[in-house]
């Protein structure tokens, strides 16, 4: 279920980090866990009914729609020239939850970047939109980088790999697998990956200015998938790769 915020700023402030995934990631976390206990209550009600701890991570955001801010490139800002900005949530939970989550973010107020660079903005509008004709095979576009990464045997930390290698979609495909499985409790069958060429590699830092910083790399290319209808609906409402939740893995389908 996808939903398009307009965001109005509430300050004179104007300048914005460019890694601003990791909070805007960060304040959803925050509303949501505002409504700990009845969002939990719902999901075992109305949801899957398993697993809540991990269904709170099934949620994915598109880039801030902010026109043309201007690019300050030495302090990694952007310098906005617009009062108002869109954001587009989803999040992989029934339609009967859309008037709940609705409620959690209409006329929310909260703070955008970090402790020295940021925007007040309110949530002055909120609307859910209308799901694309899902088939068995679709061509899809990335709005922000699709993220493998592999952990081998004696490494301290995992290795991201990108569409050329041969072992890419083996990979990919595996998470989707594995995050459906773990939410539907049954086996989805098959799930087929075709990239198409060229692509390009895109990231950004998560916990910016942090002993825990760290950068992200993924890759943005188009692509053709194959699965049952409820692996799309799946991943057009939950993202579609490891760390969706941080911002990466939202498609767009195209013709």
């Amino acid at each position: 279920m996808r939903f398009k915020l307009t965001l109005t700023s509430s300050g004179s402030q104007n300048l914005l980090p460019m890694n601003y995934q990791y909070y805007i990631s960060a304040w959803i976390y925050r509303v949501l866990k505002s409504a700990d206990e009845a969002f939990a209550t719902f999901l075992h009600e109305k949801g899957y009914g398993i697993g809540d701890s991990k269904l709170y991570k099934l949620f994915c955001f598109s880039r801030l729609e902010f026109g043309r801010p201007r690019l300050l490139k030495e302090k990694q800002l952007f310098e906005l020239n617009c009062k108002q900005i869109h954001l587009q949530i989803s999040f992989d939970i029934p339609e009967a939850a859309t008037n709940f989550i609705k409620g959690l973010f209409a006329s929310n107020s909260f703070y955008l970047g970090d402790r020295n660079n940021g925007i007040d903005f309110m949530v002055t509008g909120i609307e859910a939109s209308s799901p694309p004709d899902f088939k068995t095979t679709l061509n899809y576009s990335l709005s922000t980088p699709w993220v493998v990464s592999i952990k081998e045997e004696g490494s301290k930390h995992a290795r991201f790999i990108y569409p050329d290698n041969p072992d890419f979609a083996t990979f990919a495909t595996k998470h989707i697998r594995e995050k459906y499985v773990s939410t539907r409790l049954q086996d989805p069958g098959l799930i087929k990956l075709k990239p198409y060429a060229p692509f390009k590699r895109s990231g950004y830092l998560i916990k910016p200015g942090t002993a825990e910083e760290t950068r992200i790399v993924g890759s943005l290319f188009d692509f053709e998938l194959t699965a049952p209808i409820d692996v799309h609906q799946m991943v057009w409402s939950a993202g579609i790769c490891e760390k969706s939740s941080n911002g990466f893995g939202w498609i767009e389908v195209y013709e």
